[in-house]
This record gives structure tokens, C-alpha cells and sequence, in this order.
């Protein structure tokens, strides 16, 4: 890593103590201040504190990185060709404003000097030379304002100003795909309108927390839909011309082979939206009418890695916690693709991360970078299995592992190793309730004694959309709800049931996030019994339930009873008892 990229890296706060602008104690004094308050930042916190001015911040920021300092009163009026280099929408998330053109770079006034990794982000989605100039917040918000205030720039929008400037350029559709030259892809996936589009959807979908983006060919429409909450939404249409500019842009931002259209490829896209990494992993997969690229976003800020919040009722998270501090055994959480299983051993994960103990994962993917913890990225295509990296993992002397998935036996028996020899294993694995599991595990062809030596717990667990706060509202659930759900009249006498009415802050679709239900199934003595005797799936279930596991079922109608989610989620995502 280079001396640049490093301290681009390193948190400004801390360069101003190096630099001898505040101290040690001060900076913490701030770091309180501003835990104290939903609005403060560190640096805000520093100058109400009079540690530090922000004049003396953005005097540091310029000579550190080399940026223009820039007094907006000399400025003068923005040429309409300048503003309009930089859209509304890329102007308002990264808090820049176009300036000037200078040698072939366009100068940028920043709204936000402590995100210093703005300037190669937007080198990357504008495809230009640019440079940086610091100017005071308030001067800044005040030409933001004048040039940008007002201004919303919409797909609908944009698709009909290109639609006005359609051109040869941009024109080129898929049934002539195959004969267009690599130059004509080039000049296609770098035209201006493609580029605006792509940043336009792409800064659009991390707004709405979407997860997943999919760009979808078909015989005479080019698709583009969302992934919230679990739901795809489809978004206006761009023209069938632009679908083959559209993905070869995505190859071409991802380092893709924009020429080789036959075969899948895999790729990703680092991105840093207001001051946040933003991972997009890209699959490309050939289909008969075309590329079709689905994006993965994988956004920090928009998942909260913290048990507590992972919609774990009061006695599932002690029960839970209590097997993840266990000095050996196997916590195994299972559920179908998408239902959060990752997120969860993640969130345990951070909550085990001491400095006494060493972490090593192994995952296909890895989908967020977790400091101080060791992860290990599978690669089957070169022989880096599942398998193979815990046998290497145990010669690290680790504390507790991490299994992104037990796939085939070999895994589940390397596992099983592991735990025996004084570590515990978190793994997850594709079924459809907590005592399937077991089962699943046995057919493998484990043996019941391995299983009944090592399985402390299975968590069974799935998604569920969380009524939207801000149009929440009572109502009286139809005798076919009930009867979808196994309920009587009798049975809700003095329960509330609330809905969303819909409104703009949830898209109009009545819900806002999602939160997690929960089957916990802890593997004590009777039911080591059974696992011994190669018992049926029915008969782990009801011995689970006698102990006292909650089914799945039974969590969904606990949170539809706290107001949290609606019956028609829980009846779509569990099934009867």
C-alpha cells in the first residue's frame, strides 16, 4: 500500500493529532461528544469544542493531500456547460459542485473535505481526470443551492432526454450484437448518457438499501429491477438499444471482458457513497436475448451487524449468546438462500472479536470485511475447498472458525475435527427447519455419534418485512387471514393487528426493513438420544418442542402480535406447525 493510499485510509481525526492540530485527549473528548449525539461528528464536535477551527481542518486536509483551497466570492457565475458535467444526483450524494475546467481536469468545490476518497470515486463512475478544491461548509451549501436547489433528476427523466439525443452513438441493438467491434462497444459503454443512466440506478438502489440490481434482456424490452427487502420492484425501462451499452459500461467499471459475450464472468465494483464503502459484486451470465447482469450490494451501513438487533426475542438471544461463547462445538444456523444466516454469524462474530482471540473464516463469498478477524476467500475452481482451507485453518492455532456452508461430507467431518479438538465451528447450511438439519446432516452419511459429540445448537431462521413506522395503522384481520395463519376468532380476543397504509417513505408499499424469526433448537440429552437412533425428522421436532423450542411459525405470530410484521408476511415465509 502506498504512502497516499494509507493515509487516504486513515481516519482524518487522527492526522490532525499526528499533525499536532489537537491531542490525544482531545480527540477522545470529541469521539464522547459526539457518540452523545445522532447529529455531531467527530469533526463537528472538534470545533464546537474550540479544540480546532475549520479553517485550521481545511488548511491540514489541503496540505496533506495536495487540494486547492478555493474563496467562492472570486468565483463569479458557473458556466451552464460546467454544472452540467456533474448530475443532480451524483452532485447531492458525494456534496460536490463543478467549478471549472482546467487543462482538461474538471475542478470540484467539496462540500465534505473529511471524505477524501470522494475524488476517486467519482474519477471512476464520470470516467475523466478531476480535481479537488476545499471551500468553507456554508460557502459551499450556498452554491450548492443556487446551481443544484430544486433540481431531481429521475430515470423517467433522464431516459427521455436520451431518447431526444439518440443518436448512432447509442443506437445499437441486440440482434446486431454480435457483428458491432470491440472499438463500437468501447465508444458505446463510455457515450455520456450511458454513464448517467448507470450512476443514476446505481446510487438510486444503494439509497433505497436495495440488494440486489438486475439488468434483464428480453426479446423486445431491456428490464431493470430492485431487490428491497426481499421483493423485486421494476423500474422504468431504459430503451432496447441502450441494453448492450448498459452492460458492457458494468463490464467496463467491474474489469470485465467486454468482447467475450458467451461466457458467465464474475467481477466486482468498490464504490465510497457519502463517506461509506459500498461493495457491488456483478454476475454476467449469457442468455438468448443478451447479457443478463445482476448486481449484489453489499452496503455496511445498511446492515446492522449486532445481535441485538437482529430481531432475537429477550430468551432466544441469552439462549443463542450462550452457545457462541462455548470453548468448543458446532452453532449451526440453517434456512433457505437470502434469509440473513450470513448476517447472523457475522454479527456474532463481531461480538466474539477480542484481542484474546484469534477468528478465521472461510466463505464463497466473502461479503463484508471484518477488521481483526482473518478471512479466507474459497476458490473450488483451483482446489481451495471448504474442506481443504479448515485443514490448513487448524494449523493457525485459532480460537473459533467460522464454515460458510457445510456443502458435502467432507466439510461436515473437517468440522466435526475442529470442534473435537477444542474450537468452536459456526457453519450454515440449506434447510428448511431446525430439525431437518440433523437429519440432513446423518444422510450426508456423518456419523450420529460425531453429530451427538459436537452439534451444540441449529438456528432455523427467516426474513420477514417490518411494517413501515411512519403509516402504521389497526385493523381487523378477515376470517381468511386467520384461517391462513391457524388462528380463530377466539384466539385474538385481546390481540392488535396493525398494517401499512403506504406512503412515501416506504415506496407505498406498507413496509420498511425486515427483521429476522427464529427457531432455536438446543441439542441436550433426549434429543442425543434420538439422534443416536437415527429417529425421524417428526420425532426430533417433537421432542425440540417439548423442550421448549418456539417454531418458526410461533415466532412469526409472537411478532405479528407486537405490532412488528403482518400476517401475510409470516404466512409466506413459514409453514404450519
Amino acid at each position: 500500500m502506498t504512502e497516499d493510499v494509507a493515509q487516504r485510509e486513515r481516519p482524518l481525526e487522527h492526522m490532525l493529532v499526528e499533525m499536532g492540530l489537537i491531542t490525544h485527549e482531545q480527540l477522545n473528548k470529541a469521539i464522547d461528544l459526539a457518540g452523545e449525539s445522532d447529529e455531531l461528528t467527530t469533526k463537528d464536535a472538534l470545533v464546537a469544542l474550540d479544540f480546532v477551527s475549520e479553517e485550521q481542518i481545511l488548511d491540514a486536509i489541503s496540505d496533506r493531500f495536495g487540494l486547492d483551497r478555493l474563496d467562492l466570492g472570486d468565483l463569479g457565475e458557473i458556466a451552464p456547460e460546467i454544472v452540467s458535467q456533474i448530475s443532480p444526483t451524483v452532485a447531492d450524494t458525494y456534496k460536490v459542485v463543478p467549478v471549472a475546467e482546467d487543462s482538461g481536469e474538471l475542478v470540484l468545490a467539496m462540500g465534505d473535505p473529511f471524505n477524501v476518497n470522494t475524488l476517486d470515486d467519482l474519477r471512476f463512475l464520470l470516467d475523466r481526470p478531476i480535481r479537488g478544491a476545499l471551500v468553507e461548509p456554508e460557502h459551499f451549501n450556498s452554491i450548492f443551492d443556487r446551481y443544484y436547489a430544486g433540481e431531481v433528476e429521475s430515470v423517467e427523466s433522464l431516459l427521455g432526454e436520451i431518447e431526444e439525443e439518440k443518436g448512432a452513438d447509442t443506437a445499437v441493438t441486440m440482434d446486431s450484437a454480435e457483428t458491432v467491434d470491440l472499438e463500437s462497444i468501447e465508444e458505446m459503454a463510455g457515450a455520456a448518457p450511458v454513464r448517467r443512466l448507470l450512476n443514476l440506478v446505481l446510487l438510486q438502489a444503494i439509497k433505497d438499501r436495495a440488494s440486489d440490481i438486475h439488468f434483464e434482456p428480453f426479446e423486445d424490452e431491456f428490464k431493470i429491477r430492485y431487490r428491497i427487502d426481499g421483493v423485486l420492484y421494476e423500474m422504468v425501462p431504459p430503451p432496447k438499444h441502450l441494453a448492450l451499452a448498459i452492460t458492457s459500461r458494468i463490464k467496463v467499471m467491474s474489469n470485465l471482458d467486454i468482447a467475450e459475450r458467451r461466457m458467465p464472468q464474475d467481477g466486482r465494483i468498490e464504490l465510497n457513497v457519502s463517506g461509506r464503502p459500498v461493495d457491488l459484486r456483478i454476475a454476467v451470465l449469457p442468455t438468448m436475448f443478451g447479457e443478463s447482469v445482476v448486481m449484489r450490494v453489499l452496503d455496511r451501513a445498511a446492515v446492522s451487524l449486532d445481535l441485538e438487533r437482529l430481531g432475537l426475542r429477550p430468551d432466544d438471544l441469552q439462549e443463542v449468546r450462550e452457545h457462541f461463547y462455548k470453548p468448543h462445538g458446532i452453532v449451526l444456523v440453517t434456512g433457505p438462500t437470502g434469509c440473513g444466516k450470513t448476517t447472523t454469524l457475522y454479527s456474532a462474530l463481531v461480538e466474539l472479536n477480542k484481542i484474546s482471540d484469534k477468528i478465521i473464516t472461510t466463505e464463497d463469498p466473502v461479503e463484508y470485511d471484518l477488521p481483526g478477524i482473518m478471512q479466507v476467500q474459497i476458490r473450488s475452481e483451483i482446489g481451495v475447498t471448504f474442506a481443504a482451507c479448515l485443514r490448513s485453518i487448524l494449523r493457525q492455532d485459532p480460537d473459533k472458525i467460522l464454515v460458510g456452508e457445510i456443502r458435502d461430507l467432507e466439510t461436515a467431518e473437517m468440522a466435526v475435527q475442529a470442534s473435537l479438538t477444542g474450537h468452536i465451528v459456526m457453519t450454515t447450511l440449506h434447510t428448511n427447519d431446525a430439525p431437518t438439519a440433523i437429519t440432513r446432516i446423518v444422510d450426508m452419511g456423518l456419523e450420529p455419534f460425531l453429530v451427538t459429540a459436537t452439534f451444540e445448537v441449529v438456528v432455523a431462521q427467516r426474513l420477514v418485512r417490518t411494517i413501515c413506522p411512519r403509516c402504521k395503522d389497526e385493523y381487523s384481520p378477515s376470517d381468511e387471514e386467520l384461517m391462513e395463519i391457524g388462528l380463530t376468532r377466539s384466539d385474538i380476543e385481546d390481540k392488535t393487528f396493525y398494517f401499512g397504509k403506504g406512503c412515501n417513505f416506504c415506496n407505498n408499499t406498507g413496509y420498511k426493513g425486515r427483521t429476522g424469526i427464529y427457531e432455536i433448537m438446543s441439542i441436550n440429552d433426549e434429543m442425543r438420544d434420538l439422534v443416536m437412533q437415527r429417529s425421524s425428522t417428526a420425532a426430533l421436532r417433537r421432542a425440540a418442542i417439548q423442550n421448549g423450542m418456539r417454531t418458526l411459525r410461533e415466532s412469526g405470530l409472537l411478532a405479528i402480535y407486537d405490532g412488528i410484521t403482518t400476517i401475510e408476511e409470516v404466512v409466506k415465509q413459514t409453514i404450519i406447525d
